[in-house]
């Protein structure tokens, strides 16, 4: 049965064609917001447009929000709509992008590329290092399998100790400084709440044998930024890879920039050209079982926050 869907704000054009594409493929009918009974949000940056869009939203049942990270919407977040997010789309670009981050750091990749002259070798083997994954959620379902073959012992801490497939052991938050001292490599890939917001502080960092690194991959608040710019400035730590700061874009003259032990990409973890290839597909879905009444993709726990 086709159900009336709107898609809203148009203020990213690409977005907003991809999704109406979206509802059309799942067998919806686009309507304006007045008149739908499911809303997909075409703008992650513009979380602001939200309570001027929902004024028209009389009969709304079911809200899509474009990303798996949704804190900009997380003051809107009510029990009188069924919400889903993006999660799990972007997760097998995201889990290459840690192996780029991972194999960069061990090969001293953006050491190199900042020399202008012939330097004597550094680096490491990823093969057999002990990982450490924060979260155990689609990022790390993904990233586990790309860590098959190098043998790595990996250790996958989450709220629930029920094994993660392909991990070596799955521990609970609460046994975290246990695993950090026989930590190589701590890999963040967690969703961002207040129980996660600065995670990884000073003690956190100190627990790390110095020859540890940290690659961040999920959201900058999770780390104390202050604390990690003390860690490497002081060879406490081996080195971080950030795809991900705190503030975010990390301004020009930030410490961060001038560290030679810490690598910064700009959030590519997933860029928009991957990411509507991806979330057209799904968001497609979600219309068809949203249409058919079936049990929707990516249910944001509205409790949890995420």
């Amino acid at each position: 049965m086709s159900r009336p869907i709107a898609v809203a704000p148009e203020t990213r054009p690409a977005m907003y064609d991809a999704m109406c594409r979206a509802v059309s493929a799942g067998g919806g009918r686009l309507v304006p917001v007045s008149e739908a009974d499911g809303l997909i949000w075409a703008d992650p940056y513009r979380a602001d447009l939200f309570p001027e869009v929902m004024a028209h939203a009389d009969d709304l049942l079911w809200i899509q929000l474009p990303y798996a990270g949704i804190e900009p919407f997380l003051d809107h977040l009510d029990e009188d709509h069924r919400w889903t997010n993006a999660k799990g789309v972007y997760a097998p670009a995201v889990a290459e992008t840690v192996m780029a981050l991972l194999l960069a750091l061990a090969k001293n990749l953006h050491g190199y590329a900042r020399e202008r002259s012939w330097t004597g070798p550094e680096g490491r083997i990823l093969a057999g290092s002990r990982i450490t994954i924060l979260g155990g959620g689609g990022i790390t379902s993904h990233l586990l399998p790309l860590l098959a073959p190098w043998g790595c012992d990996v250790t996958v801490v989450r709220r629930s100790d029920t094994p993660v497939p392909g991990a070596d052991r799955t521990i609970t938050g609460a046994r975290l400084h246990e695993v950090l001292p026989l930590t190589d490599v701590l890999v963040l890939a967690l969703a961002l709440t207040a129980e996660t917001t600065g995670i990884i502080d000073g003690p956190e960092l100190d627990a790390l044998p110095d020859h540890a690194v940290l690659v961040n991959v999920a959201r900058g608040g999770h780390v104390v930024t202050d604390a990690l710019v003390e860690a490497l400035r002081g060879g406490r730590i081996g080195g971080a890879a950030l795809d991900v700061t705190d503030p975010e874009p990390l301004p020009d003259g930030h410490p961060l920039w001038s560290l030679p032990n810490c690598l910064i990409t700009p959030h590519i973890g997933n860029t928009p050209e991957m990411g509507l290839e991806l979330l057209e597909p799904f968001v497609a879905e979600n219309v068809r079982r949203f249409c058919d009444g079936e049990d929707l993709l990516a249910p944001v726990d509205v409790a949890l926050g995420y």
